[in-house]
């Protein structure tokens, strides 16, 4: 069915009848596509080429080898130490069985290599690192050195969580000691940026990869476009901080489409890991 239309997908579903769950639409370009022939195409718009951001468990079932993912780590959940107004309520309300906070980490393997992988999630709280996203990406690392195995993360994050204050800063000082041990026993560490990935995640692990790789248009960075402009007071280059113009001025390795993804992180493995 080739379909383009102003009008919201619920819209159409409703006057056509037609059963939920079965159509998706474009957020981009509002093309409407099958659920299942979008899954199939990576979560990336057929038509436009538009990524849609993926959560967790999709993520992994596209990176991972079938079945092998054993998470870890998974009754971790935030405290509100700070009596941040609103910080508890918002935690219980958005909190689901299987995600307790902006990151899924477990054991897996990628095409037979055997990983450590953390997967963010920007749908909780924009992908927010507070103290328990510093201390699942620790323990991460401390498992794959014990393992003597690679570690991937995949960001997607908006930077630090403001309602833990200085613990939520603390976070990058705190994973980049770890990453520094785990560069110190000799391991290969791979970091995979999807949009967005900005502040103290970008400023910390996100770009501290041996190797990395990110989605085509990305962006990435510190502070947004919109604030440095504001900061000194000139206009942009086009492009900049997504991941295309990363690349091409040295700031990150490859640009990856999602359906290679898997691929990509394969042959760094075999660069890196003697089976």
């Amino acid at each position: 069915m080739d379909v383009t239309t102003e009008t919201p997908v619920e819209n159409i579903l409703k006057n056509k009848g037609l059963p939920e769950g079965i159509w998706t639409q474009c957020k981009e370009c509002e093309q409407l596509f099958l659920q299942k022939d979008f899954e199939e195409n990576f979560m990336v718009c057929p038509k436009c080429g538009y990524y849609t951001r993926v959560d967790p468990k999709k993520r992994i079932e596209f990176t991972v080898d079938k079945g092998s993912f054993k998470e870890m780590d998974s009754g971790l959940t935030s405290v509100d130490f700070l009596n941040f107004p609103g910080y508890a309520d918002k935690l219980k309300k958005i909190s689901k069985p299987f995600l307790k906070d902006a990151i899924i980490t477990g054991e897996a393997k990628v095409s037979g290599y055997n990983v450590i992988i953390g997967v963010m999630d920007f749908s909780f709280m924009g992908g927010s690192m507070g103290s328990v996203v510093g201390e699942k990406i620790v323990r991460a690392v401390e498992r794959a050195i014990k393992k003597k195995c690679s570690l991937i993360i995949i960001s997607s994050s908006g930077g630090a969580r403001i309602q833990e204050g200085i613990l939520s800063l603390m976070q990058m000082g705190k994973t980049n000691a770890a990453l520094a041990k785990f560069a110190d026993n000799g391991l290969a560490y791979i970091s995979v940026l999807t949009d967005p990935t900005t502040g103290g995640v970008a400023a910390g692990y996100a770009m501290l990869g041996d190797v990395n790789i990110a989605e085509p248009g990305a962006l990435v960075g510190f502070a947004g476009p919109r604030v440095i402009e504001q900061t000194i007071r000139q206009k942009l280059p086009e492009g900049f901080q997504l991941s295309e113009f990363l690349e091409k001025h040295g700031m990150i390795d490859s640009v990856v489409e999602r359906k290679n993804m898997k691929d990509a992180l394969t042959k760094v493995l075999k660069f890196f890991v003697k089976k």
